[in-house]
């Protein structure tokens, strides 16, 4: 897989819980030669939590891309009239941003770079992590399934005993999905094991 030179749009929402592996994808997308361009979404910004502080997982982003990241709805525009990404990932996708892209609500960097993406007919690739994605999510999945140049990564029931309603993407396919995304395709079984 070559992904030397692509330039991806990395939008990252408040599912603290998987910025750990988040952080080891963006790593890896960087090894495989990807300009990777974070995307912090409002949360992500100033929300410290159990899983560390707001400051300290940015800047580790940030010095693992290079690059000092997109923080405001008026540095996300103008990925639009610039179209200078190939592809944007949403990376965790949590189920308020998943609700709010679906109905084209756009109050966030994250979902301001994806509207502005997606106008360019480029790939918008999605790695969902909330607990309500089988309850008032599941709507939201199926109609954004069904959207022109949106992909998702493939997904799993993470505690189906305990949650049985949380799906979470599988992240070590980011790069796999990009490759299928960047041909139009969605990469196949979208249903998969952890």
């Amino acid at each position: 897989m070559d992904l030397s030179n692509r330039n991806i749009g990395y939008g990252i929402t408040g599912s603290f819980c998987t910025f750990a592996k988040t952080r080891k994808e963006i790593q890896r997308l960087t090894e495989m030669g990807a300009h990777v361009i974070p995307i912090f979404s409002y949360q992500t910004q100033n929300c410290d939590t159990r899983f560390g502080t707001a400051k300290e997982f940015m800047e580790e982003v940030c010095d693992i891309t290079g690059n000092p990241g997109i923080r405001t709805l008026q540095e996300a525009e103008p990925i639009g009239p610039k179209a200078y990404l190939d592809v944007l990932v949403i990376a965790p996708c949590t189920g308020n941003t998943l609700a709010k892209l679906c109905n084209g609500i756009t109050d966030s960097p994250v979902l301001m770079a994806a509207k502005a993406h997606i106008r360019n007919n480029k790939p918008l690739i999605i790695s969902i992590s909330t607990n309500d994605a089988m309850g008032m999510n599941f709507k939201n999945i199926g109609m954004l399934m069904n959207m022109k140049n949106i992909y998702f990564v493939p997904f799993y029931q993470d505690d189906p005993v305990k949650k049985p309603n949380s799906l979470i993407g599988k992240l070590s396919m980011i790069p796999e999905t990009i490759e299928e995304a960047l041909k139009g395709k969605q990469l196949q079984p979208v249903l998969c094991d952890k």
